[in-house]
């Protein structure tokens, strides 16, 4: 008799936008039309529904005892350091004999930046020579420098042979340069066409406070010309790459990048933060459990694989 492959699960952040959350939902459910031959749920850590444990508990009531998370996010911040994993272990203790390994985020991959390619050239218009076009990159923000240094890793990635005046990176939370000043830094380098681009996977909440602020600078600044691009959206790459990403921790081929993590080497400002150990991420709606943004991350430790800091 076969073994069947480990189910796929999907772990978002959440969003209080209805539309984001929705977009998850439906990208979980088309990856599960993608690949019939296993099962495929998705829970959010927090926020929105469905929490992460009914995803798990869904799983365990369709017979699965092995599955694969994915975590749907861009960058490796304390969500997929410490959260997820965090979550992880917890639904292990609730359903006894239940095994997992845990994949890695989504970016920086070539497939997402030929997509935030494309959202370019549309906010373009195909008009512009790319020559005279400054982009702006603008990430979800972190505490963790390790996530922001991921963005403007990013940045570069995309500036690479694609012919742009340039890419800047801001946050649109928690970090600096937010972005006004990341505009203002556009303009006094020289920018007169600036392309602003959220590196989002959905729309939601983020997103759209980027838009406003982007209106709002370009608004008091009409001497130069400002556009706003899309997310990333449920496009095949982003299909694509969550298999990818599946495949690679069914293969156990991890390849985390510790080196500059915040929980495992003394940055400065950062000390206190290295070995701490991790606590779950209770979703609001988790019956039984209070909220708590809980971010003592350390030990990475899963079935199969271990981020061992």
């Amino acid at each position: 008799m076969t073994t069947p492959p480990p189910a796929l699960l999907i772990a978002g952040h959440g969003t209080r936008d209805d539309a984001g959350a929705e977009a998850f939902r439906s990208f979980v459910q088309e990856l599960g039309r993608r690949h019939p031959e296993l099962p495929v749920a998705g829970g959010f850590i927090e926020l929105s529904p469905p929490p992460l444990g009914e995803a798990v508990a869904e799983l365990v009531e369709r017979g699965v005892r092995r599955f694969a998370a994915v975590p749907l996010m861009l960058v490796s911040a304390g969500h997929a350091k410490g959260d997820i994993p965090a979550a992880l272990s917890r639904e292990k203790e609730r359903h006894p004999g239940i095994s997992y390994t845990y994949g890695r985020p989504l970016g920086p991959h070539p497939a997402l930046l030929n997509v935030l390619e494309r959202r370019l050239d549309e906010a373009l218009g195909g008009a512009a020579d790319r020559a005279d076009v400054t982009v702006l990159l603008v990430g979800r923000g972190s505490t963790d420098p390790d996530a922001n240094a991921e963005v403007h890793k990013a940045a570069r990635l995309l500036w690479e042979g694609r012919g742009y005046a340039g890419v800047e990176t801001a946050f649109v939370s928690l970090a600096a340069p937010d972005v006004p000043s990341g505009l203002e830094r556009c303009a006094r380098l020289g920018a007169q066409r600036i392309v602003v681009l959220p590196y989002f996977l959905f729309t939601g909440i983020l997103p759209d406070r980027v838009r406003r602020q982007t209106e709002d600078w370009a608004r008091a600044h009409p001497e130069v010309e400002v556009r706003s691009a899309d997310v990333i959206g449920p496009e095949p790459e982003l299909l694509d790459l969550v298999w990818e990403r599946y495949e690679e921790a069914v293969r156990g081929d991890l390849r985390m990048n510790c080196d500059s993590c915040v929980y495992r080497i003394a940055l400065p400002g950062f000390e206190d933060k290295v070995g701490l150990l991790q606590q779950p991420h209770f979703h609001p709606d988790d019956e039984g459990h209070a909220h708590g943004h809980g971010h003592g991350h350390g030990h990475h430790h899963h079935d199969g694989h271990a981020h061992a800091h």
